[in-house]
């Protein structure tokens, strides 16, 4: 919610005047255009992870015998 300008604490003015800087602009199309991949990246990397985590509890399954059921 925007405050009326007398209203406003020394934190929102700061954060204001960080929008208007050229890194900020930058990091702002950068991350828009790059968002697909940093999600594919995630989903690719979580199934990866997914059939790592399944082949580990296959083997704990087989080889842990009796303690593996607890």
């Amino acid at each position: 919610m925007k405050h009326a300008p007398q209203f406003r604490s020394k934190r929102e003015e700061e954060r204001e005047a960080l929008k208007n800087t050229a890194g900020y602009k930058i990091w702002s199309v950068m991350f828009t255009l790059l968002y697909p991949f940093i999600a594919i990246f995630t989903f690719l990397f979580s199934g990866i992870v997914m059939i790592f985590s399944g082949i580990s509890r296959m083997l704990a399954y087989l080889f842990g015998g009796s303690h593996a059921r607890r």
